[in-house]
């Protein structure tokens, strides 16, 4: 008994100087949200109701244009139908809202070469523009290079190397990504890789509808053209037959199909394409959506634009800490003082639990979450102190009752635990229950109040089995 509890105090202590460390060591801390560090909030209204799909997508459309404009911390969802963008920390958003406000661009464009990863060139050295053809004939993604078996509708694209040439030219940002330039760009690939691909030659309001469908083995798109699109897509093919033709959204390609692979010869597509490669169920899907979807699906209407300077953001932020932070002595003194020597495991308990919350959020908001903390936050986790003390008082309390009643000490803490531990699930199980329920259905900063309260919650749970249980135990014994 007495070596589980040592193990299961150890891996937590353990646990939390690792995690804290790797933390500390990594240079990462809680995200500060828009009212902590200051910025602009912009809320944007469909011009008419729109499908939930619509709206995924316009929100993807968005949150990849502020991404690419080097935005830290942005956050991009939707609230009661409106579209709200926030951009904490940005001194001038004049260019990003305007980005924002940008019809997203589908293209159609030649692949022509595979790309080398970026590599920054020696310092001082000028580059000339993009090449708009491969280096050498041996990089080339076009005939007489790609070469097509059209019995097994496969190419021998995966031998032909990247071209090392392109590895000093960064990747075509989505403002310069236009259709109306007619000059190449040099795109990155959803899933890795880059692309130089040739000047656009169709646009993406050749596409009529799209939808994903499984045909054994696997998904594909099934697009449908307009009137219009569908001879310019047969001159297009026919163009490129049996080479890759990229589908460029915003400055990424999102699907490179080879032309009619097992085809020998060039046939007009009747105004149905069907897109097929290794694509899951989501994947199919997803671009049947950016297929139908290329520029926003939707006109929005920019109805609000607050803006909180830095200066107010760290006061809010001193503000919300000082508050936290006097409470917190508050109830270690009043916790040392009337229960004494078991105040030791208040104050090492909450100290584990802070240790804990501090690297979580802080590796949350380098995630691909990017979890913000807000002043909303702040108040979560001040309100969660005080659950995670009354964790400590049921505890305690049934710890006395039951060594008033003359079982010894020894005997009191691990009976006392067992009964004490029930009403800790219960109350924990409410609170978590009330925090779930306010993040599914609340909007705005009242969902960072209650994803840090459930947080805090399930922290409290864990600490209070696999930390404070085995240290009460040991101390009482």
């Amino acid at each position: 008994m007495k070596r589980s509890l040592v193990i299961s105090l150890t891996i937590v202590v353990a646990l939390t100087v690792i995690l804290l460390a790797a933390t500390l060591g990594a240079g990462w801390s809680p995200k500060p949200g828009l009212d902590l560090a200051g910025g602009s909030e912009i809320v944007y209204k469909p011009a008419h109701a729109i499908s939930t799909g619509q709206m995924t997508t316009t929100i993807n459309v968005i949150r990849n244009r502020v991404d690419a404009a080097g935005v830290s911390g942005s956050n991009v969802n939707s609230q009661g139908g409106n579209v709200v963008v926030q951009l904490p920390g940005l001194k001038n958003p004049r260019k990003v809202i305007a980005l924002i406000g940008q019809t997203a661009q589908l293209q159609f464009r030649p692949v022509l070469c595979a790309a080398a990863p970026y590599t920054p060139p020696k310092a001082g050295t000028k580059l000339p523009a993009l090449p708009g053809a491969c280096s050498a004939a041996a990089y080339s993604l076009q005939a007489p290079t790609l070469t097509v078996n059209t019995s097994t509708a496969t190419s021998n694209e995966g031998s032909i190397p990247s071209d090392p040439v392109l590895a000093a030219y960064k990747s075509t940002t989505p403002a310069y990504d236009d259709a109306h330039a007619k000059v190449p760009v040099l795109v990155p690939v959803l899933g890795g890789g880059r692309f130089l691909l040739g000047p656009s030659e169709l646009n993406g309001t050749a596409v009529a509808s799209a939808n994903a469908s499984f045909q054994s083995p696997s998904w594909v798109v099934n697009a449908t053209l307009t009137g219009k699109g569908a001879p310019a897509w047969d001159k297009l093919a026919q163009k490129y037959f049996h080479e890759i033709i990229a589908i460029d959204l915003d400055g990424q390609v999102v699907s490179a199909p080879l032309t009619q692979p097992s085809s020998a010869a060039f046939s007009s597509f009747a105004g149905k394409v069907q897109i097929s490669g290794q694509f899951t169920q989501t994947l199919a899907q997803n671009l049947a959506l950016d297929l139908n979807y290329g520029s926003l699906p939707v006109r929005l209407k920019n109805i609000d634009q607050t803006t909180v300077s830095p200066t107010l953001g760290k006061s809010s932020l001193k503000a919300g800490l000082g508050a936290g932070i006097g409470g917190l002595l508050l109830v270690l003194l009043y916790t040392i003082f009337y229960y004494r020597g078991l105040g030791v495991v208040v104050v090492s308990g909450l100290l584990v639990t802070a240790g804990l919350l501090f690297a979580i959020v802080s590796a949350l908001g380098h995630s691909g979450l990017n979890l913000t903390l807000d002043l909303s936050g702040v108040t979560g986790l001040i309100v969660s102190v005080g659950i995670t003390v009354d964790s400590y008082i049921v505890y305690f309390e049934r710890l006395k009752d039951e060594a008033r009643s003359g079982r010894s000490i020894r005997t009191s803490v691990d009976k006392s635990f067992t009964g004490a531990f029930r009403t800790v699930l219960a109350a924990d199980t409410v609170s978590f229950a009330a925090a779930l329920v306010l993040w599914l259905l609340a909007a705005g900063t009242v969902k960072g109040f209650a994803f840090f309260l459930g947080l805090s919650t399930l922290l409290d749970v864990a600490t209070t089995y696999f930390f404070t249980r085995p240290l009460a135990i040991m101390l009482g014994r």
